[in-house]
């Protein structure tokens, strides 16, 4: 059985999901696959990593680079979790490019190249918003791209990061 708890973002409502001991979902309420990772069988609980998940919250709608993580269990297949262990790896208020990340998964593997694409669709598919910033990752023109929880959140997070937050959202 998985667990959930809700917390309010000044996004929006956010839903975390644990399997009774590490984080393995946090979304916001309605983005794109949303939930695409839980069991049926779910009970709303506070558990003690949703006390830390809210904290973490906090410290990072604070507009401050939290200094702990919460322990993190997301579920994919091993090409995803390697493309979301890169992502952990960037830094906050910093950007990288799918290219970026396929051109290192790609040596990782031995591989000459890998698909911009393909990373594109592991990063979309991040179970685990904010804390595993996939909202880091633009366009190799610099360009805002593909965020599951909508691109004007991905500009608020990017601005709020880099202390140039705007309120257009």
């Amino acid at each position: 059985m998985d667990y959930i708890y809700h917390y309010d973002s000044p996004l929006g409502g956010i839903t975390m999901a644990s399997d009774g001991e590490a984080l393995i979902g946090l979304w916001f309420d309605g983005q794109q696959f949303y939930a695409s990772t839980l069991e049926r069988a779910q009970e709303q609980r506070m558990l003690p990593i949703f006390q830390e998940t809210s904290r973490w919250l906090d410290v990072y709608f604070s507009g401050q680079d939290p200094d702990f993580a919460p322990l993190l269990r997301p579920k994919g297949t091993p090409f995803r979790l390697a493309v979301w262990q890169y992502l952990l790896a960037i830094p906050y208020a910093q950007t990288v490019t799918y290219a970026e990340i396929a051109h290192y998964i790609a040596q990782q593997k031995g591989q000459k190249s890998m698909s911009a694409q393909a990373v594109g669709g592991a990063v979309g598919h991040n179970p685990i918003s904010l804390i595993i910033p996939c909202h880091r990752v633009i366009g190799t023109d610099g360009s805002l791209t593909g965020y599951a929880a909508g691109l004007e959140r991905k500009g608020w997070l990017l601005a709020l990061e880099k202390g140039k937050l705007f309120t257009n959202v």
